[in-house]
Formats: structure tokens, sequence, C-alpha cells
């Protein structure tokens, strides 16, 4: 099975763009894809990496879900270092994205640091895919701390017909 149709599989759709995997699972399915700043059609896109392991989107769903983005932003009000590292992060974020931009993009430009946040936390996810991809960042490091290890044993995708499917014998593990 092809990169493309295990992150369809995994998304519940086709993907909007070209299907770069920036990380693996143990299974060697995608966990992580790099997103360009413009999608096939045009529009402009703010999120670099893009978290596609439907462990991963749970675990973290469920800490969105019980507040965890109030949490980090919690923290960065109340912690200078953790605070510097946040916009050192997203300020990295913005300039890599950036770069990406062809010179002859589409005249609309994604903004902001992770995920177009301009300023505090707007999606867990972003954060933990940004870290997982290998970056500084401080909430995804927070948050890989509560989500990982994303240790299943069954795939979460399987192939049919030349394209991925979601497993149906794929469970959640218990961590």
């Amino acid at each position: 099975m092809n990169d493309r149709a295990a992150v369809a599989a995994q998304l519940g759709r086709e993907p909007r763009s070209v299907v770069d995997v920036s990380v693996r699972c143990p299974l060697g399915l995608p966990v992580v894809i790099k997103v360009p700043p413009h999608l096939e059609d045009g529009t402009p896109f703010p999120t670099t990496f893009w978290l596609t392991c439907p462990l991963a989107v749970r675990r973290i769903g469920r800490l969105e879900a019980a507040g965890g983005v109030k949490r980090a932003d919690a923290r960065i009000e109340a912690d200078e270092a953790f605070a510097a590292r946040h916009l050192r992060a997203a300020e990295r974020y913005h300039g890599e994205r950036t770069a990406m931009i062809a010179k002859d993009a589409p005249q609309h430009q994604p903004s902001g640091g992770v995920g177009g946040s301009r300023g505090g936390v707007k999606c867990l996810h972003a954060h933990y895919a940004d870290y997982a991809a290998g970056n500084d960042n401080p909430v995804g490091e927070d948050t890989a701390r509560a989500v990982e290890p994303l240790d299943c044993s069954v795939p979460c995708v399987c192939e049919a017909d030349e394209t991925g499917v979601l497993n149906p014998a794929w469970v959640e593990p218990r961590s």
C-alpha cells in the first residue's frame, strides 16, 4: 500500500496535498506528514506538520477535551523559560513554512506560528506533530509525555484493492 492510500484511510478522506511522510510508527505507517504551504487547489494551509496516526489523534483529542489547550496557554503565561521556547518554536515554524512558499504562489499566504497561531496554543495535535517531526516544541514535548508510546501491535490501516482502509482488527492499545 502506498503512503497516500494509508494517509487517506487514516484521515477518512483523500489528502489535499502531496503526501510526504516525516514520521512513521514502528509498524511502518505514517504518523506525521509534511504539508506544503498551499494545498493542491492553491488554498493556503497554516499547518506544516499534520498528524495522521489515529492513536495519537484519539489520545490528543482527549487531552484537548479535558482542557489541555488552556493548560498549555496557562503554562506559557506562568513559565518564562517555557514561554521563550514556545515563542522560538512559533518563529521557527513560521520561518520554515514561509521559506517553502513558491515565488509564483497564490496571493493569499498562510500565516502565524504552529497551526497558524498568533500567540497562544490553537491545537495540541499540531504542536505534537511538529515535535514528533524532530523540532523543539515545548507544547508538543509535553503532549508527547501524555500520549506516548504509540505502541500498536496491529496496524491501523490495511490494504484493500490497492487502497487503504481502516483495519477492523485495530484497537487502541492500553499504555
